[in-house]
């Protein structure tokens, strides 16, 4: 077998890349996204792997088994583009077989024994000595606290375990984003990021509703207070999100809307509390609230302005204290004000320890000093909301390749040590390329995650945040999936944890951003506007 030649890689990138240029150009001059869906919805997920192969040119150039693991990925990413242009040309506005030059690559770097030689070899990180220490530390506490509670909480619908939020909070994990000045562990660039990414896929590994999500609500409040904050907010509140004195849950979804924030229904509208105190009652129901019960606080998103054709212009965030309440449901009045809050559980498939909730409130009055910005945080609550969401959605990928990892061990061992038909299922050439490709997938988003994070620590990274968020929650889809029918009959048994990381995986593509909504009105957007300004 020759070496893997990443010259050869780097041309076959440019090529898909020009190739998806000039397809978004031709969307642009059709209409755009809202008119023609199906092709801005290929192009967004061709983009991001697109995007995904190029950053690991870097990573190819470490050493034999990375150069290796960045051309599979590239003849994946290539083979993936071909399949989804076939037949639709004239949509793509290209010609017939654009990709025809990168077939000699596809022989070499998508022959099964090719793929086969990668299946136990995944490949190195190389994090910094830093970051792998954080690494080791994560990964210590998710083997010896998470992952003995994982199954016990998944099958019973359990709570997430007070000792594991304790852990992690005396680990410093809720302070990771936190500004150093405000009791945090945060002192800006690469550091931030990157950290969080690791420990993410590291508890994500051990469990994804009692391990990596648990820091995703308190980081996305912590980016809105950071962003849009007074001073006097900041230091009251950030604080205890590091020390996790304060849990947060985020609620921003309602029932009629989903995805579609500006069309919110929540209202907030001035009123007086105790004492004459400035303040806001909330009104309405959201939904898909994750955490709800547990948590001290919500980030709530509310129309403040009647004007609804202002749409999101006319939103405005909230923290609005609550009580503890019981995972299988709870009310509370306000003893002050009579202000009701009631939370209904919503039963998940999966991605349970977390619980969502559909919460209503009525009348349920909050000072006007928790309205973040204050006066003038009026209106500003949707750009506020989504300096969080945008982190966590890079926080949601390395959830996926964390629960990708899991999978990929799991499925490993099996077929290292069940026999069928007299021989190890390791044995098999089928599995072997199905291992493969799981370990080439798993190291390609780890490492875009880690070139997002760096992005991000520069202030940019917005687009590609989405982007692998959207590419790499569908590959753990796919990861899980065939992790599962490697174990056979016993795959589909509660008893072995690979049952749980299928359904768990399938939840990535939908919170955080819907799949088709991150396509179509964040990913296909972008790419547009891009090509419009050149």
């Amino acid at each position: 077998m020759s070496a893997p030649d990443l010259h050869a890689a780097a041309d076959v990138i440019t090529l898909a890349d020009g190739v998806v240029g000039r397809a978004v150009s031709h969307l642009n001059a059709t209409g755009g996204p809202d008119r023609n869906q199906t092709l801005a919805y290929d192009l967004a997920h061709a983009s991001a792997q697109v995007y995904t192969a190029r950053s690991l040119l870097d990573y190819g150039a470490k050493g034999d088994i990375e150069a290796k693991i960045t051309c599979a990925f590239t003849a994946d990413m290539v083979h993936d583009l071909i399949t989804r242009i076939a037949g639709r040309e004239a949509m793509w506005g290209i010609e017939v077989a654009p990709l025809r030059d990168a077939h000699p690559f596809l022989a070499s770097y998508r022959d099964p024994a090719f793929v086969a030689s990668l299946a136990t070899t995944p490949g190195p990180r190389h994090l910094d000595d830093d970051y792998e220490m954080v690494q080791a530390t994560f990964r210590a506490f998710a083997d010896n606290e998470i992952k003995p509670r994982a199954e016990h909480v998944h099958r019973f619908n359990e709570e997430v375990p007070e000792e594991i939020i304790t852990g992690l909070a005396e680990m410093g994990v809720f302070g990771l984003s936190v500004p150093a000045e405000y009791g945090g562990y945060s002192e800006g660039g690469d550091g931030e990021y990157i950290g969080m990414v690791v420990a993410t896929e590291e508890l994500s590994r051990a469990s994804l509703g009692i391990g990596g999500s648990l820091i995703t609500r308190p980081e996305i409040l912590t980016r809105a207070l950071v962003k849009g904050g007074t001073e006097a907010q900041k230091n009251e509140w950030l604080p205890k999100l590091a020390s996790a004195e304060v849990m947060a849950a985020v609620a921003v979804t309602e029932p009629d809307f989903g995805s579609d924030v500006a069309g919110i229904k929540v209202t907030a509208t001035a009123a007086p509390g105790p004492n004459g105190v400035d303040g806001y009652v909330i009104n309405g129901v959201k939904t898909w609230c994750t955490f709800g019960a547990r948590a001290d606080v919500l980030m709530l998103l509310a129309r403040t302005d009647p004007d609804r054709s202002k749409t999101h212009r006319g939103l405005s965030l909230f923290i609005v204290p609550k009580p503890r309440g019981e995972s299988h449901g709870f009310e509370f009045t306000q003893p002050d004000t009579g202000g009701k809050m009631e939370g209904r559980p919503i039963d998940t498939i999966g991605y349970r320890g977390m619980h969502s909730y559909e919460i209503a409130l009525d009348n349920w009055w909050v000072p006007a000093a928790n309205l973040i910005g204050e006066e003038a945080g009026i209106g500003k609550g949707f750009y506020f909301q989504m300096e969080g969401f945008e982190n966590g959605r890079l926080q949601t990928a390395a959830r996926a390749v964390g629960l990708m990892q899991a999978a990929y061990e799991a499925a490993l061992d099996y077929a290292q040590n069940r026999t069928v038909f007299g021989k190890q299922v390791m044995e098999y050439e089928l599995t072997q390329v199905k291992l493969g490709r799981m370990a080439v997938l798993i190291q390609a988003g780890r490492q875009f995650s880690y070139t997002v994070a760096k992005l991000m620590a520069k202030g940019e990274g917005a687009t590609e945040a989405s982007m692998v968020k959207a590419y790499v929650c569908r590959a753990a889809e796919w990861v899980a999936r065939e992790a599962l029918q490697i174990h056979g009959g016993y795959g589909y048994a509660e008893e072995y944890s690979v049952s749980r990381l299928y359904v768990d995986a399938r939840v990535l593509s939908i919170f955080e951003g819907a799949d088709e909504t991150l396509c179509l009105k964040v990913i296909a957007r972008r790419l547009c506007d891009q090509d419009g300004a050149r």
